[in-house]
């Protein structure tokens, strides 16, 4: 699943949508799709930022068109949808990055918290997928690939908002997969563990937090990393292309973790 393996030209002329591709993952999946030949629709709700990753990927040669839009809202995700297909073509691959985190404990959460992550993780793969996957049932073709997380498997302790809301959306999306099948449209999910995001740094702003992460946490209930490092957004961004190309055509309703051996493949 590395660059050699995928080669420049994988993608080349495909159509592909990357929501949250502002930063972090989204952000380095739009640049190896790029570089694997695609033309790309890029879609965040971080106006600025998403502008400032168009306008580089633009300067590297790439197609880029960019759409403002909140996944959580139905109606906005249906007009983003039927605009890209009915100015751009069809949409060949969907990698839904999008994502939040909030942390707080499992008893007594704040409500807010709990219906953003809600909103955002389990809504937002409910609107994107389901919205771009009818349209790709009805040409007989597609890949999506989502973003879950290996906290949808595995309890973390003040990450009950979060994972729960990545479980839902990793059971909505493995359902999808299976009704999509039959249609020959794949759907696959890539959990990372701790990635080295602005959404893993908010969470974990000093190397003593870090090295927690490496090594475990007994007090926290939690194992360290075997591999002994933290994601680069590089190494998400990879298997995700790899999922989505034609080298993974016989691959659907998967969950592949990414993330060092944390979850110990539980």
């Amino acid at each position: 699943m590395n660059g050699q393996g995928g080669g420049a030209g994988e993608f080349d002329g495909r159509l592909a949508l990357v929501t949250g591709a502002a930063q972090g993952i989204g952000a380095a999946t739009a640049s190896r799709l790029a570089q694997q030949g695609a033309r790309l629709a890029l879609c965040d709700r971080d106006e600025a930022q998403l502008r400032e990753c168009a306008r580089r990927l633009r300067g590297e040669g790439a197609q880029v068109a960019e759409f403002v839009c909140d996944v959580a809202d139905l109606a906005q995700v249906a007009a983003m949808v039927e605009r890209i297909e009915r100015e751009l073509g069809e949409i060949a691959h969907l990698a839904h990055v999008a994502g939040i985190l909030r942390v707080g404990a499992a008893v007594g959460p704040d409500p807010d918290d709990w219906d953003a992550c809600m909103a955002v993780n389990a809504r937002g793969a409910f609107a994107v997928a389901g919205t771009v996957a009818a349209r790709m049932r009805e040409r007989g073709r597609g890949s999506i690939v989502a973003v879950g997380s290996n906290a949808a498997s595995a309890p973390r302790t003040g990450m009950a908002a979060y994972a729960a809301s990545k479980a839902a959306a990793t059971q909505y999306l493995r359902c999808l997969a299976l009704e999509l099948a039959p249609f020959g449209v794949r759907c696959n999910i890539v959990s990372p563990g701790s990635t080295d995001t602005a959404m893993q740094r908010a969470f974990a702003d000093d190397e003593a937090a870090r090295q927690r992460i490496l090594r475990g946490d007994g007090e926290r209930f939690r194992l360290g990393i075997p591999l002994g490092r933290i994601a680069d957004p590089e190494d998400v961004a990879e298997t995700i292309c790899f999922l989505l190309s034609e080298r993974a055509r016989h691959i659907t309703l998967h969950d592949l973790r990414v993330d060092g051996g944390a979850t110990l493949d539980a």
